[in-house]
């Protein structure tokens, strides 16, 4: 229901209420910070809105009228909501400025988000879901999320994007696997089943242009989590293709076995990713600055 017109707009009956209290326009006109002329003004305007005179003026000061303080107890309780939905309101948005939904693909979300989070101002809140890129450039573009880190060389349209650094795909296998000493082709990884993530993977997507015009053989099996990968390679499973980020202590243990590969650039940019035409604030513009900073 539209508010009827003569009680649409609160202001002059926040000044009649000072006056009540007060008992002078011009002290009234100080408290509200606006000057002794803009106050009687507005009084006159609230008069002419009424319909009645609500202010006795003389040089003694300012005294309400019967109906000026009829109105006065109408208008308390009214301005009195009105304050509270402001304090309401500016609560909601400090709650929004102090709490950032996130989502990000499962090696950034994993290996780099931690230390992003870490270094954002103490007492941030923020909700942090994964999954492939297609699906964090999905829960941005649906607005479910404030923020997205993708790993994939694709840019869905209706996002924008910035470089959050690089990061490098490593071919890793068993150490008994007959890969594991020797060096291989580009055309040699297309044609080998692969365990491999599931389509819409950032890292999937990455390795089937690294090996192009090439198309990647048929997975030999697929997972949709990294750790699930890791795990059947060193079981002698097969090869796969992961993050640098990911397989970095498997490597140094021992566990696996990285594999060079040429002809193919296996390296890939990692970004942030938000809806078009609304940049990052508060929150998520700090986030986005310290994942560029720290990538």
């Amino acid at each position: 229901m539209a508010l009827p017109t003569r009680v649409a707009d609160l202001t002059g009956f926040d000044l009649l209420l000072s006056i009540a209290k007060l008992g002078s326009i011009g002290l009234a006109a100080r408290a509200h910070g606006i000057s002794q002329p803009a106050a009687s003004s507005r009084l006159r305007q609230l008069e002419t809105q009424v319909g009645v005179p609500l202010v006795d003026r003389s040089p003694r000061g300012s005294r309400l009228t019967n109906a000026g303080a009829l109105v006065v107890d109408w208008a308390r309780p009214v301005v009195d909501a009105a304050a509270d939905l402001e304090a309401g309101i500016a609560a909601l948005r400090a709650e929004r400025d102090t709490q950032l939904r996130v989502a990000a693909s499962l090696t950034v979300a994993e290996y780099l988000m931690p230390k992003w989070l870490a270094a954002l101002p103490a007492g941030s809140a923020v909700a942090l879901s994964s999954g492939n890129s297609a699906e964090v450039a999905e829960l941005v573009l649906d607005g479910k999320v404030d923020l997205g880190f993708t790993e994939g060389p694709d840019l869905r349209g209706g996002l924008e994007a910035h470089s959050v650094g690089r990061d490098k795909l490593r071919l890793v296998v068993a150490p008994g696997h007959r890969w594991a000493r020797r060096r291989i082709n580009v055309a040699e990884l297309a044609a080998t089943p692969l365990i491999s993530r599931e389509r819409g993977s950032g890292t999937r997507r990455a390795l089937e242009l690294a090996v192009r015009p090439l198309d990647l053989a048929a997975p030999l099996l697929e997972l949709s989590s990294t750790t699930a990968i890791k795990a059947a390679v060193i079981e002698g499973i097969g090869p796969a293709v992961l993050s640098a980020h990911t397989v970095a202590a498997e490597l140094a243990a021992g566990t696996l076995v990285g594999v060079d590969v040429a002809g193919a650039d296996l390296g890939r940019e990692l970004r942030v990713v938000w809806r078009a035409g609304r940049s990052p604030r508060g929150l998520a513009a700090d986030l986005a600055a310290i994942a560029v900073r720290g990538s």
